[in-house]
Formats: C-alpha cells, structure tokens, sequence
C-alpha cells in the first residue's frame, strides 16, 4: 500500500487544536465582557450616589442638618438598576456618609486588584471623598 504524499484534509488532531484555540479565546471573550457589564453598573450606583448627594444639599437648604435617606430619596434603599443597595449614616449639620453597596454579580466587580463591593461618598465640611478611590471616575 502505496502513501500518498499530496494527502487532502484534516486530520484528528488539527481539528482538537482548532477547538482548543476557539475555546480559549471564547473563554477570554466572555471574562472581558463581564468585566465590561460590571463596569457599567457600578456607573448605575454612582450616579445614584450622586443624585442623593445632590438630593442631600438641596434638604440641607432648608434644614438645619442633612437628611435621611427616607427624608431625601423617598426611603428607596436600592439604585435605579438594582445593583446595589444604598443607605445614609454620620448624619450632622455639616457632615453625611451615604453608601453602596453591590448585590449579586455586582459583588464580584474589581478595579485594578481593588474591590468596589461597596461605594462610599462622604461629605465633611464641604469636602467630598470617595472611597475606594480608584473605583470613582477621575
């Protein structure tokens, strides 16, 4: 029996090779859009950081301290896309605290080895931090 030297096609082990390649980058292709889906909601708990805060200064207005969560966002405990939960505390006529925290996948969101479970803005005195900072646009 005579090998044909010109043989046609794939062999066995070609195809294993070009489904692990397609599995691996598949793999890399999903990671990288969750990473993408976190990034976005975490977008949803800043932004209703920021409406209460805003909410917060527009109550300090016309009271002699800042309000609570009931007394300025209507008692919603959860941000507009339900990704994390929110509550107000250190409650003082120049100073409150108001916290997110993530529920569900959200609790897995990481920026640069850094956790962003839980969104923190405090304002003392006029001055706002943002904490963990690196999970807080610049």
């Amino acid at each position: 029996m005579k090998k044909n030297a010109h043989s046609k096609g794939f062999t066995l082990i070609d195809l294993m090779i070009s489904l692990i390649i397609i599995a691996i980058l598949t793999i890399i292709a999903v990671v990288m859009y969750l990473v993408q889906v976190r990034n976005s909601r975490r977008v949803d708990g800043i932004n209703t950081v920021f409406s209460i805060a805003m909410a917060e200064e527009t109550y300090r207005t016309s009271n002699t301290q800042y309000g609570t969560l009931a007394q300025v966002w209507n008692g919603v405990t959860t941000s507009s896309g339900g990704y994390y939960t929110l509550g107000i505390s250190n409650l003082s006529a120049t100073a409150y605290t108001i916290t997110a925290t993530a529920t569900g996948d959200q609790a897995n969101d990481v920026e640069g080895g850094t956790s962003c479970t839980t969104l923190t803005f405090a304002m003392s005195s006029g001055t706002a931090t943002k904490t963990p900072s690196v999970c807080w646009p610049s």
